[in-house]
């Protein structure tokens, strides 16, 4: 009819069913041509305005839906669709209690009432009321134990009122009525997880993974509450079974390769963090690992290579940026050192770690006014520590204001004695200064 311009009759039921068609296909050009010649041809129905209102409503055309639904209620002042119709008008303003008020209306004019708990349900979410919310959910899941939708919302408002235990009484009834239903199984699982009882997850996400083998998410919480366990090759085992179900993710690589690093799979566990990568290259996670594991190895060639690849992807991560820093410094890059540890303070990462690398790195340069600057700004954060305490020490004998060392190394020792030895390791120069050796043996001599 739209392609040849000719006008055919169509039933109000015909009209109705391809605007819903068009409705659900995303089509909305086409319902609204639908809803026009419908209009045209059935000017008095009640239902096609409806559709109409609902069109408005979704290309925020409020105003109008409002203007028409007026129309409608004063033809069928008790029809619920035009309650249910307000209430998602007001529900798109923000007044969730007041679409709340409107579906309840709705409720007394409908007979069918799951779809309207369903609304309810999610305006209660907007609200952050859980309690209500969990409520008209339940009710949907009792006319229909198969809507997963309500039942995954169920357990989400137990969650987010922390009501674990609520949710396995919840989910252990619902099993007795419906005891094939691997979500519910799946959902108990979790709940258990959550809850560190490893051994009943474990069991639940069996009973998922038995009544739908290819339930991924089943395989991939047994595996997570097997690694919990330290049975990390039954969990890489069920890792796998996720990549031969579907595509592969870089979130499984990345978890059968930390469970090959637990059991001492280096090379394995290199291997899937390196799949990781590949497969999604902006993962920092992946990389992150893959340093980690050849920090371990002393490969720090390798490993600067890969803690840069993650810089690339998040170079806002101050601890990334220690890292590279540490790495760095065993590569003897000071440069580079100096870089990394002033990012991180750049990024307001004021870990007192970044103070003393920093003022460490400026010491092995020989920047020691640098350094002793690095560490004032460390002491106003940081009061009475031994750590900057002994490098102010170390580097006003080395600028020869020994007045100065002296002092410090005296509020040094009253604070962590054992720690002098950090001099040796910093400023062994200083150490073997016969000033500093006297003042050692005269601080240990007031203390034995």
């Amino acid at each position: 009819m739209l392609k040849t311009n000719a006008v055919y009759f169509f039933d109000l039921v015909e009209f109705e069913e391809i605007i819903i068609h068009y409705l659900d296909d995303g089509k909305h050009a086409l319902a609204k041509k639908a809803v026009k010649l419908g209009l045209q041809q059935h000017p008095t129905s009640v239902d096609l305005k409806l559709l109409q209102v609902e069109i408005y409503v979704f290309e925020d055309e409020l105003d109008k839906a409002v203007m028409l639904l007026k129309i409608i209620e004063r033809l069928e002042p008790n029809n619920d669709e035009v309650f249910i119709q307000k209430a998602t008008i007001s529900s798109k303003k923000g007044n969730h209690n007041e679409a709340i008020e409107l579906l309840k209306k709705a409720l007394t004019f409908t007979e069918d009432k799951v779809d309207v708990w369903s609304l309810l349900g999610m305006e209660y979410l907007y609200l952050d009321d859980f309690k209500n919310a969990g409520t008209n959910f339940i009710k949907c899941v009792q006319v229909d134990y198969e809507d997963y939708s309500a039942l995954y919302n169920v357990v989400y408002c137990f969650d987010m009122v922390k009501e674990h235990q609520e949710a396995i009484i919840y989910l252990n009834a619902y099993i007795e009525v419906n005891p094939y239903c691997e979500v519910a199984w799946h959902q108990l699982g979790r709940q258990y997880f959550i809850l560190e009882l490893y051994e009943d997850a474990l069991g639940a996400f069996d009973y998922a993974v038995l009544i739908d083998e290819s339930f991924i998410g089943g395989y991939l919480e047994k595996a997570k509450t097997l690694e919990e366990l330290a049975r990390y090759q039954e969990a890489i085992d069920n890792y796998l079974i996720t990549l031969e179900l579907d595509d592969a993710t870089a979130f499984a690589y990345i978890r059968i390769g930390e469970c090959h690093e637990k059991l001492g799979n280096f090379e394995a566990a290199v291997s899937f963090y390196k799949k990781a990568v590949h497969e999604d290259p902006l993962l920092e996670k992946g990389w992150e690992l893959l340093t980690n594991r050849y920090c371990h190895e002393k490969n720090y060639q390798k490993a600067v290579y890969y803690i840069s690849k993650a810089l690339k992807i998040e170079e806002d991560n101050p601890s990334y940026w220690r890292r590279y820093a540490e790495i760095n410094l065993k590569l003897n890059f000071y440069q580079e050192a100096v870089i990394g540890f002033e990012k991180c303070l750049s990024l307001e990462d004021d870990a007192l770690e970044n103070y003393i690398g920093l003022a460490d790195v400026f010491s092995f340069l020989g920047e020691f006014n640098d350094a002793i600057m690095i560490l004032i700004k460390a002491q106003k954060k940081y009061k009475k520590v031994a750590e900057i305490e002994y490098r102010f020490a170390g580097l006003f004998f080395l600028v020869n204001k020994e007045k100065y060392g002296s002092t410090h190394l005296i509020e040094a020792l009253k604070i962590d004695f054992e720690y002098h030895l950090i001099l040796k390791e910093v400023y062994p120069i200083v150490f073997e200064n016969k000033k500093m050796q006297q003042l050692l043996r005269d601080f240990k001599k007031t203390i034995e």
